[in-house]
């Protein structure tokens, strides 16, 4: 039994850090990520031997579902009128609640677990209602997120209200595998958005990650065969898997950080190894197959906006296939450059800030009059890095049109509002960069 736990550990803990790793920037990513990765600590706390399961077990049982829901709210449109107050709502209310009601649960249990599974999966039925009528015949995938919530909110009721029916071991199998599912499926949701493959990059982070579960889970094995008492063992099993497959399947930013160590005073050594291992990870999320020229307009606007978004980062821009654009060969022949994949990401950035210059008015540094919008809401948002919204924004570094258009953005501009902004102005950059003969 021992080993079925650790290798349902394994793929939960793999999976849930293969979504932080793949795009910590998405509040749904990150999310989802972090709801398997507290499910994954979940089976290393549950004992699994027909007893009442340990304190920090239910605990960890029950935050997943907690989770789940500020996933489902990420999944609302941006524009959607609740969905900015239902994210607040989540943070800084149902988070903290519901965790102080799964610990007094797993201290007084009994008649309190009523209590506690109506806290916390009052929020989930709520904000799933929504979703649904947000998402009414929105396709397949809508539906297995919708379908595997609804199952998953029915095993977390009954782990958090035990009936006996069932064993707990049986429960937590059947939820583990609703958030695989929900995994997957906002995975794929997030490559398809983005314009990306996800086979080819899943199936390499899962090779690693079974490698190093078999090899280093092996020598555990080995070990708890000579050992009379392996439940001893127990705690060494789930930390040696664990690591193993966190070092493997978070190699790239934990070699960053050991890079910020080592090259501290060697910035270029460290920029070019952080390009390089950008362009290794964003290799296979490459979709060889997307044909840009019979894109709809729609698809071309998302793929643009999706590149906007990661204005910064080479390594996810050079995943968009909008490097494939024939200007950017063009470009590439004027400046005598190789037809590198780095070559193409930053040629790509190049045209993106091009086209976000042709919507700024003349003769004036700034502005907020309507004809200024446009260039206002993808250039400071993207291009300077400005986050207006954020609770405690970093200012440091920013010049004084930035602080300007900062404090323009907090006082006089919605969240919503800036979020219409820019998909209308993606619409007008998307549109320059299919028509524009670029030479």
């Amino acid at each position: 039994m021992l080993g079925l736990t650790v290798g349902a550990f394994a793929v939960a803990w793999w999976l849930g850090l293969y979504l932080l790793g793949r795009d910590p920037r998405r509040p749904v990513m990150l999310r989802t990520g972090l709801g398997l990765a507290v499910y994954a600590l979940a089976l290393a706390f549950a004992p699994f031997d027909g007893e009442v399961p340990t304190h920090a077990h239910e605990v960890l049982a029950g935050l997943p579902a907690l989770i789940w829901t500020g996933v489902l709210i990420a999944l609302l449109p941006l524009d959607h009128p609740w969905r900015v107050r239902a994210d607040r709502l989540w943070l800084t209310v149902v988070v903290p609640v519901g965790s102080v009601e799964l610990v007094l649960a797993s201290v007084v249990g009994g008649w309190w677990q009523p209590i506690t599974a109506a806290v916390v999966l009052a929020p989930l039925l709520a904000v799933l209602v929504m979703v649904v009528r947000e998402r009414r015949g929105s396709g397949v995938r809508d539906g297995l997120i919708l379908l595997a919530s609804l199952f998953f909110g029915l095993g977390v009721a009954a782990l958090l209200m035990p009936l006996g029916w069932l064993p707990d071991g049986l429960v937590v199998a059947a939820v583990g595998v609703d958030l695989v599912v929900l995994g997957i499926v906002v995975a794929a949701s997030n490559a398809i958005e983005t314009g990306e493959t996800l086979a080819a990059d899943l199936r390499r982070s899962a090779a690693g990650a079974v490698l190093v579960a078999l090899v280093f889970g092996a020598q555990f094995g080995l070990v708890a065969l000579g050992t009379a008492d392996a439940d001893v063992l127990r705690p060494l099993a789930f930390g040696v898997v664990g690591a193993a497959i966190a070092v493997v399947t978070l190699a790239s930013p934990l070699q960053a950080m050991i890079d910020r160590l080592v090259f501290a005073g060697a910035s270029d050594v460290r920029d070019q190894r952080a390009q390089l291992r950008d362009a290794a990870d964003a290799l296979p999320r490459r979709s060889e197959h997307q044909q840009l020229a019979e894109l709809t307009d729609d698809d071309f606007a998302r793929l643009v906006r999706a590149a906007l978004r990661h204005y910064g980062d080479l390594g996810k821009l050079l995943a968009n296939p909008l490097t494939d654009l024939p200007a950017i060969d063009k470009r590439l022949v004027e400046r005598d450059r190789a037809d590198h994949s780095l070559d193409r990401a930053i040629e790509l950035k190049a045209m993106l800030l091009e086209c976000i210059d042709r919507l700024k008015p003349p003769d004036q540094e700034f502005g907020t009059s309507e004809e200024w919008r446009h260039y206002n809401a993808l250039f400071f948002p993207y291009v300077t890095g400005l986050r207006p919204y954020r609770r405690q924004p970093d200012l440091s570094g920013l010049d004084e049109t930035s602080r300007r258009a900062f404090d323009w953005f907090r006082r006089y501009v919605p969240e919503r509002t800036l979020y219409n902004w820019q998909n209308a102005a993606t619409r007008v950059v998307a549109a320059d960069l299919r028509s524009r003969d670029w030479q």
